[in-house]
């Protein structure tokens, strides 16, 4: 009886949640247009921010594989970074320690109208280092990626996935997770001392089609890195995983099935990170809001954002500035492809902290390797 009655409990939760979430899909309206006091929009295009090292600026992509740019937050000033030279646009772009930029973008032609192109260039990125100036053109690394690479905040050190898209030879639906340090040698910048942290292989179920990609490295240390494992099982749900660069040891942290949770922006006291997360209700990418998820392997996690709750919109890709005082993340569309913004906005965290619920855990222990 005791089992009977637990069983039905964690069914009923699991219901009742779903169900929850779906009710606050009904509200009508825009999210932009009815802010809290705490949450200003800096930006009304653009997607994929990130902070500047001081805090001033943010680095922004205008689309997927667009143009970058940078916007200065006190005084709103525009400023484009890659129109001095040729390229077929850019998926992220994100601040070396020393101001420069890392940029993963295709290297060939595509028509951005054909869903399947754009879903290959998108798959097919690589790596290059652009001066903080923005006067010259990249410098490649000769680094093929998953999209998007993670980089230390404060090392010259960074990380990427590397799919059976990029490399066959790999299998079906197999991914690595490769680090590397920058060096500058006579003033250019590569990639020295790279090696593989993670294989697929090391997981015990299958993976579905996007299988693996890096997200951040862990602060103070920068000695492991964060990673969403996608399509568990050919699934729908996916996890945020950790993995000790040295020693290869990683850890599921949300272990969450019947739940999107893919790691973002961490938190500089690498205590907690940004995730996306909602009930994927069988869909690869659902609609989600930004939570504050604990690095304790607890599995809890705290909300952060709202803009689900109005229908047709979702928030997406937070990052945390480096003082830890401000969030900034996106608007999206739940019905464009994943990662497509309109906009971004800065959440004040010490104002906005009396007004976001309680920390709450969606881990199912009995459901740890999904079988």
């Amino acid at each position: 009886m005791k089992k009977i009655f637990l069983v039905k409990l964690i069914l009923f939760l699991i219901v009742a949640t779903n169900a929850e979430m779906a009710m606050a899909q009904k509200r009508q309206g825009n999210p932009a247009e009815n802010l809290p006091p705490y949450i200003k929009r800096v930006s009304a295009f653009g997607e994929r921010p990130e902070w500047s090292h001081d805090g001033k600026k943010i680095l922004f992509v205008s689309k997927p594989m667009g143009e970058v740019y940078e916007v200065e937050l006190e005084t709103g000033l525009v400023s484009p970074k890659t129109r001095h030279f040729n390229h077929y646009g850019f998926t992220r772009a994100m601040y070396l320690p020393n101001g420069d930029i890392l940029l993963s973008g295709p290297l060939a032609p595509f028509d951005p109208t054909d869903q399947e192109e754009r879903d290959y260039a998108r798959d097919m990125c690589w790596l290059s280092i652009m001066d903080k100036e923005a006067k010259t053109e990249p410098v490649p690394l000769d680094i093929i990626c998953a999209e998007g690479p993670a980089v230390s905040r404060s090392k010259f050190k960074i990380a990427w996935a590397i799919r059976d898209r990029q490399k066959p030879e790999y299998g079906k639906h197999r991914a690595k997770l490769f680090v590397a340090d920058i060096e500058y040698k006579d003033g250019v910048p590569q990639a020295v001392n790279q090696k593989m942290v993670f294989d697929s292989k090391q997981l015990d179920f299958k993976l579905g089609h996007a299988s693996m990609e890096v997200q951040s490295f862990v602060p103070p240390a920068d000695e492991k890195l964060t990673y969403s494992v996608y399509q568990i099982n050919d699934g729908t749900n996916t996890d945020t995983y950790v993995v000790d660069i040295e020693s290869g040891e990683f850890q599921n942290m949300t272990r969450s099935p019947g739940f999107y949770d893919e790691p973002e922006g961490i938190f500089p006291d690498g205590k907690f990170t940004c995730v996306e997360h909602g009930p994927s209700n069988g869909e690869d990418f659902p609609v989600i809001d930004i939570y504050k998820l604990k690095l304790d392997g607890s599995g809890e996690m705290q909300r952060m954002t709202y803009f689900m709750d109005y229908e047709g919109y979702k928030g997406s890709q937070g990052i945390v500035s480096d003082d830890g005082k401000y969030l900034c993340f996106q608007m999206g569309k739940s019905d464009d492809e994943a990662g497509v913004g309109y906009g971004f906005f800065v959440m004040d965290l010490e104002a906005a902290e009396p007004h976001l619920g309680k920390f709450k855990s969606y881990a199912k222990e009995d459901f740890v390797n999904y079988k």
